[in-house]
């Protein structure tokens, strides 16, 4: 016996046309948070078909109720479908002109239940209805199951169940993604494609530039991926590119300290990929220049809104994609409170570092002012080319294989990544291109068991400062 399964957030059945104005209902809110969805009729709530008699007029009046009652009109595919051998229903609806409002009241999907919609909420969307680009997260992608990077999405899972914000513990790509309704039949919504899946939807543009202007770089990358790796690699670009004080306390550790606090960094990022305007088919950016560090999304600030609303005064945030930004509260990434730039704030202001927030004409802008430290970084490393000067976060790697050999995966755990990626792998690379890092196995360059070890070279480099300058007092 064919089972369609539990109703979701953008899934419902109904067991009869007799429950036409609760179907209507249920439409409306599921257009009002993911901009489409599926209805059945014909099947019980628990998913199991039970089949309805269908005429013509069957199908006129399910027409009829929608156009009539449903604002602004949409145009649903309305089929019959042979589910166990007994006729139902099967409507396949969207629209992106939110708010939607069935006989004349507007309701959002909660779960399977569809509530009404707060006069707060409402607002939001009135303010946000010519930004259309929230029905982009919500759309059916071009992605499989097969295509998901299950590696991350264990992860993702882990972090979200031990944060107590879901109550269910990784099975299978298909049933947790079910149950986080990121997940249409067989493909996935263009959030999860984001979020899990290897595509150029989320691509990140990073550069160094030589001068204050955007003009010459002594570095340039792009790439693209999952939002989970893109905002690591963006962050380790950054480390890898920005100044580290060293100081000694009497204990036995150094401690280093970037001139950029990592944690409004991190905010930064992922709050440039949640509200990210995907439609727009930019990529986000890092730039770091001499006097400061920008991170950039094409994704235009809430109209009506400045960003002094949410820093000095506790306005409600009006969100771009809130798929992504549920799926992101979950594991702890984000909190969904419109709290990001304050937090931003807050760790600059306790760190002596500036940071604007600049509104563009195509997007939205963080840019973190940097300071010279004098005497930060003076000479240079001995043993590399001249000029080349160790950044915090190839020490850390070469630190990672003081003891004993550690593979690239063991190594980014040790950092304290999920899993490593392109940037920590070009990283090693240049490690054992400058003679401080060497494979275990190195006739075989690829096999599964190969780690790195620290040379004889890395190790000379090991001791005390490692090429840094104690703080002066």
């Amino acid at each position: 016996m064919i089972s369609l399964g539990i109703e979701t957030e953008t899934l419902e059945f109904k067991k009869s046309t007799g429950e036409m104005k609760e179907a209507v209902d249920s439409i409306c809110a599921i257009l009002n948070k993911h901009g489409a969805g599926e209805l059945y009729f014909g099947v019980r709530s628990d998913g199991i078909p039970i089949g309805q008699t269908i005429t013509e007029k069957t199908l006129r009046d399910i027409s009829a109720a929608i156009e009539n009652h449903i604002t602004p009109q949409i145009f649903p595919e309305i089929t019959v479908t042979y589910l166990n051998e007994r006729a139902c229903i099967l409507i396949k609806f969207e629209g992106a002109n939110i708010p939607y409002f069935a006989y004349g009241k507007a309701k959002i999907r909660v779960a399977d239940r569809d509530l009404p919609l707060a006069p707060e909420q409402l607002e939001e969307y009135i303010l946000g209805k010519h930004d259309l680009s929230n029905a982009w997260e919500g759309g059916v992608s071009n992605c499989s199951i097969n295509d998901v990077n299950e590696e991350i999405l264990k992860y993702y899972i882990m972090r979200a169940y031990e944060n107590n914000r879901i109550n269910f513990k990784y099975s299978d790509p298909c049933t947790v993604l079910s149950k986080l309704s990121l997940i249409n039949g067989e493909k996935l919504l263009n959030a999860a494609k984001v979020l899990f899946c290897d595509t150029i939807d989320a691509e990140l543009q990073m550069a160094v530039f030589a001068t204050n202007e955007r003009l010459t770089f002594n570095d340039i990358k792009r790439e693209h991926g999952n939002i989970f790796e893109l905002v690591e690699s963006a962050e380790l670009y950054i480390k890898n590119n920005i100044r580290w004080k060293v100081m000694f306390d009497g204990s036995l550790e150094r401690k280093e300290t970037p001139e950029i606090p990592t944690a409004a960094l991190r905010e930064a990022l992922i709050n440039s990929f949640c509200h990210k305007d995907y439609s727009a088919q930019q990529s986000n950016e890092v730039a770091i220049y001499p006097n400061r560090v920008e991170i950039y999304n094409p994704g235009m600030f809430p109209k009506g809104r400045t960003p002094e609303d949410y820093i000095e005064k506790e306005e409600r945030p009006i969100r771009r994609n809130p798929l992504l930004a549920r799926t992101l509260y979950y594991s702890k990434d984000v909190e969904s409170f419109g709290t990001g730039l304050k937090r931003i704030k807050q760790e600059c202001d306790a760190a002596c570092v500036k940071v604007e927030f600049k509104e563009m004409k195509s997007g939205f802008l963080v840019a973190f002012l940097r300071k010279d430290y004098e005497g930060q970084v003076e000479g240079q490393v001995e043993g590399q080319v001249e000029g080349q000067v160790e950044s915090g976060f190839r020490i850390q790697i070469m630190q990672a294989c003081t003891t004993s050999p550690h593979s690239s995966k063991e190594i980014a755990v040790a950092l304290g990544y999920a899993t490593h990626n392109s940037y920590i792998r070009r990283t090693l690379t240049a490690l054992r291109e400058d003679g401080l890092l060497e494979f275990t196995i190195p006739e075989k360059p690829g096999s599964r068991l190969q780690k790195y070890r620290l040379t004889e070279k890395g190790r000379a480099m090991m001791p005390s400062d490692h090429g840094f300058t104690q703080e002066k007092s």
